[in-house]
């Protein structure tokens, strides 16, 4: 069945060459701090929290004691091939 948003998905190789310059290599390590997560997805740090907490970025994040970190490259692969969303 065709996906009804035109498909943008992206393989596990094309998602490290989106952070090949440098400099969005520094801004957006391969560990992010829901600051970084927030604005590399251009959403409120609240609504990565929410995500979190409603367990929408399993298997892209863990919280490290009371400070929640996120692989990026999952985290991208995340938001553009299965979407964030409570279904």
């Amino acid at each position: 069945m065709a996906r009804k948003d035109g498909g943008c998905d992206l393989t596990a190789r094309e998602v490290p060459g989106l952070f090949s310059d440098a400099a969005w290599a520094t801004t957006f390590p391969p560990i992010l701090t829901v600051d970084q997560a927030a604005a590399l997805a251009q959403v409120p740090k609240q609504t990565v929290y929410a995500w979190s907490s409603q367990g929408m970025l399993k298997g892209c994040s863990r919280r490290a004691g009371k400070h929640l970190r996120i692989l990026r490259d999952r985290f991208v692969q995340r938001l553009f091939n299965e979407g964030v969303h409570g279904d």
